[in-house]
Protein backbone atom coordinates (compact mmCIF):
# COMPACT_ATOMS: atom_id res chain seq x y z
CA UNK A 1 0.00 0.00 0.00
CA UNK A 2 1.52 3.34 -0.96
CA UNK A 3 0.75 6.64 0.57
CA UNK A 4 1.35 10.35 -0.28
CA UNK A 5 2.47 12.54 2.56
CA UNK A 6 4.60 15.51 2.98
CA UNK A 7 8.18 14.83 4.39
CA UNK A 8 7.24 16.90 7.77
CA UNK A 9 4.25 15.75 8.31
CA UNK A 10 5.28 11.64 7.62
CA UNK A 11 8.23 12.39 10.12
CA UNK A 12 5.64 13.65 12.35
CA UNK A 13 3.17 11.13 12.39
CA UNK A 14 5.98 8.64 13.11
CA UNK A 15 7.25 10.29 15.91
CA UNK A 16 10.78 10.84 14.45
CA UNK A 17 10.59 14.97 15.05
CA UNK A 18 8.87 16.67 18.32
CA UNK A 19 4.97 17.48 17.43
CA UNK A 20 3.85 21.48 18.08
CA UNK A 21 2.43 22.54 21.09
CA UNK A 22 0.78 25.36 23.14
CA UNK A 23 3.87 24.96 25.62
CA UNK A 24 6.80 24.53 22.81
CA UNK A 25 7.48 28.34 21.91
CA UNK A 26 10.63 27.19 20.51
CA UNK A 27 10.03 24.28 18.87
CA UNK A 28 7.07 26.94 16.89
CA UNK A 29 10.10 29.12 16.21
CA UNK A 30 12.28 26.14 14.49
CA UNK A 31 9.73 24.73 12.43
CA UNK A 32 8.36 26.14 9.36
CA UNK A 33 4.23 25.73 9.70
CA UNK A 34 3.90 27.07 6.39
CA UNK A 35 2.43 24.20 3.76
CA UNK A 36 5.31 22.08 1.78
CA UNK A 37 3.89 22.09 -1.70
CA UNK A 38 6.31 18.89 -2.55
CA UNK A 39 5.05 15.06 -2.59
CA UNK A 40 7.13 12.21 -1.37
CA UNK A 41 5.27 8.68 -2.04
CA UNK A 42 6.34 5.72 0.45
CA UNK A 43 4.89 2.23 0.99
CA UNK A 44 5.21 0.26 3.65
CA UNK A 45 8.16 -2.07 3.95
CA UNK A 46 5.60 -4.86 5.33
CA UNK A 47 2.15 -5.63 4.48
CA UNK A 48 -0.10 -4.94 7.23
CA UNK A 49 -2.53 -8.29 7.37
CA UNK A 50 -5.91 -7.91 6.63
CA UNK A 51 -8.25 -7.06 9.57
CA UNK A 52 -11.54 -9.13 10.74
CA UNK A 53 -14.65 -7.17 9.18
CA UNK A 54 -15.26 -4.19 10.97
CA UNK A 55 -12.10 -3.66 12.93
CA UNK A 56 -9.29 -1.59 12.11
CA UNK A 57 -6.00 -3.45 11.45
CA UNK A 58 -3.17 -3.94 14.00
CA UNK A 59 -0.35 -1.94 13.50
CA UNK A 60 3.02 -3.21 14.84
CA UNK A 61 6.59 -1.41 14.98
CA UNK A 62 7.89 -2.90 11.82
CA UNK A 63 4.71 -1.77 9.76
CA UNK A 64 5.80 1.88 10.67
CA UNK A 65 8.96 1.39 8.51
CA UNK A 66 8.67 2.64 4.76
CA UNK A 67 10.45 2.39 1.61
CA UNK A 68 10.66 6.00 -0.62
CA UNK A 69 8.91 5.30 -3.67
CA UNK A 70 9.12 8.71 -5.76
CA UNK A 71 10.02 12.06 -4.28
CA UNK A 72 8.32 14.60 -6.78
CA UNK A 73 10.63 17.36 -5.61
CA UNK A 74 13.59 16.48 -7.51
CA UNK A 75 11.92 15.29 -10.73
CA UNK A 76 12.83 17.03 -13.90
CA UNK A 77 10.60 19.80 -14.66
CA UNK A 78 10.31 19.49 -17.90
CA UNK A 79 9.45 22.18 -20.55
CA UNK A 80 6.24 24.52 -21.22
CA UNK A 81 5.95 26.32 -25.06
CA UNK A 82 5.06 30.24 -24.60
CA UNK A 83 4.33 33.01 -26.85
CA UNK A 84 6.99 36.25 -26.26
CA UNK A 85 5.43 39.83 -25.99
CA UNK A 86 8.70 41.49 -26.31
CA UNK A 87 11.91 40.83 -27.59
CA UNK A 88 13.99 38.23 -24.62
CA UNK A 89 17.89 37.81 -25.31
CA UNK A 90 18.91 34.55 -26.11
CA UNK A 91 15.33 33.97 -26.92
CA UNK A 92 13.88 35.39 -29.77
CA UNK A 93 11.81 38.50 -30.31
CA UNK A 94 7.78 39.51 -30.06
CA UNK A 95 5.66 36.65 -31.98
CA UNK A 96 8.32 34.12 -31.28
CA UNK A 97 6.78 30.66 -29.72
CA UNK A 98 9.69 29.39 -27.68
CA UNK A 99 10.08 25.67 -26.00
CA UNK A 100 11.70 26.87 -22.03
CA UNK A 101 12.11 25.33 -18.94
CA UNK A 102 9.12 25.81 -17.01
CA UNK A 103 10.98 26.98 -13.67
CA UNK A 104 12.28 30.10 -16.24
CA UNK A 105 8.67 30.00 -17.69
CA UNK A 106 6.64 30.44 -14.49
CA UNK A 107 9.32 33.00 -12.50
CA UNK A 108 10.48 34.76 -14.91
CA UNK A 109 9.00 35.29 -18.22
CA UNK A 110 4.90 35.15 -17.27
CA UNK A 111 5.12 37.25 -13.51
CA UNK A 112 7.50 39.90 -15.72
CA UNK A 113 4.84 40.26 -19.07
CA UNK A 114 7.36 38.62 -21.28
CA UNK A 115 5.34 35.64 -22.38
CA UNK A 116 1.89 34.73 -22.81
CA UNK A 117 0.61 31.22 -22.57
CA UNK A 118 -0.35 30.12 -26.24
CA UNK A 119 -3.66 29.88 -26.42
CA UNK A 120 -6.04 29.52 -29.55
CA UNK A 121 -7.21 33.20 -29.39
CA UNK A 122 -2.65 34.31 -28.10
CA UNK A 123 -1.88 32.48 -31.04
CA UNK A 124 -4.24 34.15 -33.65
CA UNK A 125 -3.47 37.38 -32.29
CA UNK A 126 0.49 37.64 -32.78
CA UNK A 127 -0.36 35.70 -36.36
CA UNK A 128 -2.30 38.94 -37.47
CA UNK A 129 0.30 40.83 -36.16
CA UNK A 130 2.83 39.08 -38.02
CA UNK A 131 1.02 39.52 -41.20
CA UNK A 132 0.65 43.36 -40.41
CA UNK A 133 3.91 43.91 -39.84
CA UNK A 134 5.01 41.54 -43.17
CA UNK A 135 3.04 44.52 -45.59
CA UNK A 136 4.27 47.06 -43.56
CA UNK A 137 1.50 48.53 -41.87
CA UNK A 138 3.45 47.72 -38.59
CA UNK A 139 7.30 48.76 -37.56
CA UNK A 140 9.43 46.10 -38.35
CA UNK A 141 11.49 44.16 -35.32
CA UNK A 142 14.75 43.36 -34.77
CA UNK A 143 15.56 39.72 -35.51
CA UNK A 144 16.92 37.12 -33.02
CA UNK A 145 20.08 36.95 -35.04
CA UNK A 146 20.00 40.92 -35.84
CA UNK A 147 20.14 40.97 -31.09
CA UNK A 148 22.85 38.84 -31.18
CA UNK A 149 25.32 40.19 -33.79
CA UNK A 150 24.25 44.51 -32.26
CA UNK A 151 25.80 42.46 -28.82
CA UNK A 152 28.90 41.36 -30.11
CA UNK A 153 29.45 44.20 -32.01
CA UNK A 154 29.27 46.28 -29.59
CA UNK A 155 32.26 44.76 -27.38
CA UNK A 156 34.18 44.29 -30.68
CA UNK A 157 37.51 46.73 -31.69
CA UNK A 158 38.23 46.30 -35.46
CA UNK A 159 41.60 46.27 -36.88
CA UNK A 160 42.64 47.20 -40.26
CA UNK A 161 46.43 46.47 -41.33
CA UNK A 162 47.71 48.46 -44.55
CA UNK A 163 50.53 48.36 -46.59
CA UNK A 164 53.18 51.23 -45.85
CA UNK A 165 54.93 50.97 -49.19
CA UNK A 166 52.26 52.00 -51.39
CA UNK A 167 49.61 55.19 -51.77
CA UNK A 168 45.93 54.19 -50.55
CA UNK A 169 42.90 55.67 -48.98
CA UNK A 170 40.21 53.17 -46.99
CA UNK A 171 37.02 52.55 -48.58
CA UNK A 172 34.12 50.39 -47.45
CA UNK A 173 35.16 46.99 -49.41
CA UNK A 174 38.30 46.68 -47.32
CA UNK A 175 36.72 47.67 -44.11
CA UNK A 176 34.14 44.73 -44.85
CA UNK A 177 36.67 42.33 -45.55
CA UNK A 178 38.51 43.12 -42.38
CA UNK A 179 35.20 42.53 -40.56
CA UNK A 180 34.84 39.04 -42.22
CA UNK A 181 38.39 38.27 -41.83
CA UNK A 182 39.25 39.65 -37.93
CA UNK A 183 35.48 39.25 -36.72
CA UNK A 184 33.54 36.55 -38.82
CA UNK A 185 30.73 38.88 -39.17
CA UNK A 186 29.52 39.76 -43.12
CA UNK A 187 28.84 43.50 -43.54
CA UNK A 188 27.69 44.69 -46.84
CA UNK A 189 29.08 47.96 -47.99
CA UNK A 190 25.79 49.72 -47.80
CA UNK A 191 25.55 48.84 -44.33
CA UNK A 192 28.63 50.47 -43.15
CA UNK A 193 30.03 54.24 -42.99
CA UNK A 194 32.92 55.66 -42.22
CA UNK A 195 34.22 58.95 -41.31
CA UNK A 196 33.68 61.71 -44.21
CA UNK A 197 37.40 62.34 -44.28
CA UNK A 198 39.20 60.20 -46.26
CA UNK A 199 41.59 58.06 -44.31
CA UNK A 200 45.04 57.49 -45.77
CA UNK A 201 47.33 57.31 -42.56
CA UNK A 202 47.66 54.96 -39.50
CA UNK A 203 45.64 56.03 -36.55
CA UNK A 204 42.43 55.51 -34.81
CA UNK A 205 39.10 55.59 -36.48
CA UNK A 206 35.43 54.57 -36.21
CA UNK A 207 32.85 53.43 -38.23
CA UNK A 208 29.07 52.55 -38.11
CA UNK A 209 27.39 49.39 -39.24
CA UNK A 210 23.58 49.20 -39.66
CA UNK A 211 22.15 45.48 -38.70
CA UNK A 212 19.42 44.96 -40.55
CA UNK A 213 18.23 48.90 -41.36
CA UNK A 214 17.54 49.04 -38.09
CA UNK A 215 20.49 49.22 -35.65
CA UNK A 216 23.44 51.27 -36.21
CA UNK A 217 26.27 50.79 -33.56
CA UNK A 218 29.58 52.43 -33.78
CA UNK A 219 32.43 50.06 -33.71
CA UNK A 220 36.67 51.37 -33.08
CA UNK A 221 38.34 50.73 -35.63
CA UNK A 222 42.53 51.01 -35.59
CA UNK A 223 44.36 51.22 -38.86
CA UNK A 224 48.14 50.01 -38.63
CA UNK A 225 50.61 48.68 -40.51
CA UNK A 226 50.22 45.32 -42.19
CA UNK A 227 51.93 42.78 -41.10
CA UNK A 228 52.73 39.74 -43.37
CA UNK A 229 50.94 36.40 -41.20
CA UNK A 230 53.97 34.51 -39.68
CA UNK A 231 54.14 30.75 -40.43
CA UNK A 232 53.79 28.04 -37.58
CA UNK A 233 57.91 27.35 -38.43
CA UNK A 234 58.84 31.25 -37.57
CA UNK A 235 56.66 30.77 -34.69
CA UNK A 236 57.69 28.47 -33.30
CA UNK A 237 61.49 29.72 -33.91
CA UNK A 238 60.86 32.98 -31.97
CA UNK A 239 59.45 31.04 -28.87
CA UNK A 240 62.41 28.72 -28.92
CA UNK A 241 64.45 32.04 -28.56
CA UNK A 242 62.23 33.22 -26.15
CA UNK A 243 62.76 30.43 -24.02
CA UNK A 244 66.91 30.84 -24.06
Amino acid sequence: MAVRLGPVLLAAAEGLLPRLGAGSPGLERNFSLSHSWNTVIVERWWKVPLAAEGRSPRLRRRHRVYRLVEDTQHQPQGTMELILTRTVEDLGIRGDTVTVKKSLGRNKLLPQGLAVYPSPENRKMFEAENQLRQEGKLEKLQTKTGVMTVKFLKSCHLEVGMKNNVKWELNPEIVCRHFFKNLGVVVSPHALKLPEEPITRWGEYWCEVTVNGLDTVRVPMSVVNFEKPKTKRYKHWLAQQAAK
